[in-house]
């Protein structure tokens, strides 16, 4: 694997090699001395164009604990600012020599097009509505640890499905791994041809209780230009997930950043139901196992079987 820019990419065995790994690398994470020198001297570059908190400390961290240099680069305060097109500023940084770019765009397609200028991994942090790779991937790896196989499980995604890439890498993710889709929301926020995904369309109110998970979305009133919804308050009385509306076996998923009191109940953030705090925690692991499978694709140590040990050297 050269690149990680879609869950479209990528197989069954893949994804399972990858979150193998991650799951090594998570042992790592509970260690006395966290890092090793799996990419020491490698250099890992994150390009990020949109804000970003979780996804863009857990790619840094991530790289560090793996012992490679880490330039970090915002749009905001750097030469993107004084009009800077992202090719020039691509051009810059790739005098860095970086093994790996992690790039987040507003525009679906950006960690594409960076493919064809450099000869460096590309990671896609997320462009556009297109596609969020590595949070679909941690989250696969957090159900994974609390439910097991996802096989035969049931997952609601509800919440802003039209704007949300993350929508669209679950869908793809969790339907890999077995598991059956159906999407919520107010209709106007569910895009169309949603069912030619293989998940079907689901209403609030209507047998939630079968969902063995809820995975909420937020309202993203940076992607629109009008009116989606009559109100917020109108849009959380229909939809928004509170401990009564909640099962007493289901368990809850968000990507963040949580608006408490519209999609979500503050009762449910705070509850043991709730997978939010493992799904921060997921993500380094899974980064981690994510840059070290692109840097170190034709090394011995990253062709191991899934289900035996994963070399990833002393402490550093």
């Amino acid at each position: 694997m050269k690149h990680l820019l879609s869950i479209d990419d990528l197989d069954r065995e893949q994804v399972e090699t990858l979150l193998a790994r991650a799951d090594s690398f998570a042992e790592v994470t509970r260690r006395d001395i966290k890092k090793v020198p799996a990419l020491r001297g490698q250099t890992v570059v994150t390009l990020f164009y949109e804000s970003s908190t979780r996804t863009s400390s857990s790619f840094e961290l991530a790289a560090k604990r793996l012992s490679a240099d880490v330039v970090s680069v915002k749009a905001s305060g750097s030469a993107v600012d004084k009009g800077e097109s992202l090719k020039d500023t691509v051009e810059t940084i790739y005098a860095y020599d970086p093994a790996a770019i992690v790039i987040r765009h507003p525009y679906a397609g950006a960690a594409k097009m960076l493919t064809r200028w450099v000869d460096a991994s590309v990671v896609n942090a997320g462009d556009g509505m297109h596609q969020h790779p590595s949070q679909a991937l941690l989250d696969v790896f957090t159900l994974q640890n609390r439910m097991g196989s996802l096989e035969g499980k049931k997952i609601w995604i509800v919440g802003d499905v039209l704007h949300s890439r993350v929508a669209r890498s679950n869908i793809a993710a969790f339907q890999l791994m077995g598991a059956s889709v159906s999407v919520c929301g107010p209709p106007t926020l569910i895009p169309r041809g949603i069912e030619s995904t293989g998940c079907d369309e689901a209403f609030a109110g209507r047998s939630r209780e079968q969902a063995d998970v809820v995975y909420l979305l937020r309202m993203q009133n940076e992607r629109m230009g009008e009116n989606f919804v009559p109100s917020i308050r109108e849009y959380a009385r229909l939809f928004q997930v509170n401990e009564r509306r909640l099962g007493p076996r289901q368990l809850v998923m968000h990507p963040g950043p949580v608006n408490r009191g519209v999609e979500i109940g503050s009762d449910v953030i705070d509850s043991d139901r709730s997978l939010i705090s493992e799904q921060v925690a997921s993500g380094l692991a899974v980064r981690m196992a994510i840059l070290y499978d692109l840097l170190n694709s034709g090394d011995d140590a990253a062709e191991q079987p899934a289900d035996g040990p994963v070399p990833i050297g002393e402490p550093a």
